[in-house]
């Protein structure tokens, strides 16, 4: 089958590009002029260089292909311009549809994330019905998201058969950038992480999330959105299983939220000040303050979404991250 792929320099990304071409599908990948194509090196794909905010190298791309995987979004939780934000995350979106509907191709798989999600408030895990709203949004990469899910929604009401994903957290190796929480992982193998929050979230193995894009475009019901996740834990559980992977102590200090709050607050101003990127981001703080949990039984029951054990996705990433120059074994 011929594959148009956005985001295939991404963690998830990859790992569907990888999984794409095990199955033997022809995979074209949409990527910017001047990422690096290093990870892409030992996958047989077709590169087209390309942009989002560009519709006709997009149009390009989807041309001749059958299903479409739009994987890219611009993901970071600080942002000194949230213009190219919106115009990558919000219009790029809209381009991609465009270019399928135009095509006529048999399926679009959107990634949204559980971040546009609603989150109930007493506690319980959310599902994809538990109501949202942009003021609910916590910042321009949550908001940008939630606006492109209602972008991928409009699409499927005119009858492109749109089935939109809902990743929570992944973890597993070749976390690159690394997302929110592969920087956990880092933080903690580093030895950086003296206290924690009292904080939640989803984890799911990256492996499973790309079985669950290519299992969304196999059965999944167009218009539907459907959560790849897993286990919901705590940060202090999460922390003390990287300790027993690794053999680094867990910390066991619990911070109210006002100390990262205030920090990330200091922060944000000198950053402002300093034309820099902070240490801190204001928005991942906030994030901080509720648990993300989720429930994701609907993909597990209607598009058979596999369950790997945490423990083995954790394991993973340590080996990865450790391998890599930003984590010195000696911290063992």
């Amino acid at each position: 089958m011929k594959i148009f792929l956005t985001g295939a320099t991404g963690f998830v990304g990859w790992h569907l590009a990888r999984a794409l071409v095990e199955r033997g599908d022809s995979v074209r990948c949409l990527v910017r002029s001047g990422s690096p194509l290093e990870g892409l090196a030992g996958l047989p794909v077709e590169i087209v260089r390309g942009d989002l905010r560009d519709p006709d190298s997009v149009r390009r791309g989807v041309e001749g292909t059958e299903v479409v995987f739009h994987c890219a979004a611009d993901y970071r939780l600080w942002v000194p311009d949230p213009a190219t934000m919106y115009s990558s995350n919000v219009d790029g979106t809209d381009h991609v549809m465009q270019a399928a509907a135009a095509s006529g191709v048999r399926r679009v798989v959107y990634t949204s994330t559980v971040g546009a999600l609603g989150l109930r408030r007493d506690g319980r895990p959310a599902d994809e019905s538990t109501p949202a709203s942009l003021a609910d949004m916590v910042g321009h990469y949550k908001r940008s998201k939630f606006l492109a899910e209602r972008v991928a929604e409009r699409w499927a009401a005119r009858g492109l058969p749109v089935v939109i994903v809902n990743p929570s957290a992944p973890v597993g190796e070749r976390d690159v950038k690394p997302t929110a929480t592969g920087r956990i992982i880092v933080d903690f193998l580093r030895g950086g992480m003296r206290a924690y929050v009292d904080t939640g979230l989803n984890l799911v193995d990256v492996r499973d999330v790309a079985a669950g894009h290519v299992l969304a475009a196999e059965r999944g019901r167009p218009g539907e959105k459907y959560i790849l996740g897993h286990q919901n834990v705590t940060l202090k559980s999460m922390l003390e299983t990287l300790s027993r992977l690794s053999g680094l102590p867990a910390p066991k200090v619990r911070l109210p939220h006002w100390v990262p709050l205030a920090a990330a607050w200091v922060e944000s101003y000198l950053a402002r000040v300093g034309r820099r990127e902070p240490r801190i981001a204001l928005d991942a703080v906030r994030l901080s303050r509720h648990r993300m949990f989720f429930d994701p039984s609907k993909a597990v029951r209607e598009l058979g979404l596999p369950q790997t054990p945490i423990d083995s996705a954790l394991a993973r990433a340590v080996e990865w991250f450790r391998d890599r120059r930003d984590v010195a074994r000696a911290a063992a």
